[in-house]
């Protein structure tokens, strides 16, 4: 009967921790640059470029990377497959692109582990620059969504979006 009691306890817990942790993730940063949004934009929008800014492509310069349809242009694929473990297998496909505004992507991870994100990239007039918005938002399954309130997905990958971020200003304003 004490088993039984135990056993009972864990599962409510369980059921609580599902229904208290967190269900959606949002994680963005931003930073200025000294150049005009148009300028900004028609680099940003080529996903090939990211690999001259991103801290992932830093992490394993020699990761595989296979690319398809037209850079620049909804449809466009961009896969990696890498044995590092911070960068890992994906793909990242250009889902829509509001021209000096917003690309927005889908980024389908597949190891370490599964999951599936949208990205963005937003542009906006700053003064005579350009603020650059990078983000990424999704939805935790169960049972990760638990396992996600014991991680800081924000920590975590903010800083990774900040050092590109400050990357992406240092190549943009040469």
């Amino acid at each position: 009967m004490i088993f039984l009691y135990i056993l009972a306890g864990i599962v409510g817990l369980l059921l609580i921790l599902i229904l208290l942790a967190p269900k959606k993730y949002h994680v963005h940063r931003s930073i200025s640059i000294n150049k005009p949004v148009p300028e900004v934009f028609q680099y940003l929008k080529k996903v090939k470029n990211q690999d001259n800014w991103s801290p992932w492509k830093k992490r394993d310069p020699g990761m595989k990377q296979v690319f398809t349809g037209e850079d620049g242009t909804v449809g466009f694929v961009s896969r990696w497959e890498s044995d590092h473990k911070q960068v890992g297998w994906g793909e990242q496909e250009i889902m829509n692109i509001h021209e000096n505004e917003k690309i927005e992507t889908e980024l389908r991870f597949l190891k370490p582990f599964q999951s599936q994100s949208d990205a963005y990239i937003a542009t906006e007039a700053d003064g005579d620059g350009t603020k650059v918005i990078w983000g990424f938002h999704g939805k935790h399954k169960v049972p990760m969504n638990v396992m996600m309130m014991f991680f800081n997905m924000d920590k975590a990958v903010g800083k990774d979006f900040d050092e590109g971020l400050a990357d992406l200003k240092t190549i943009l304003e040469k």
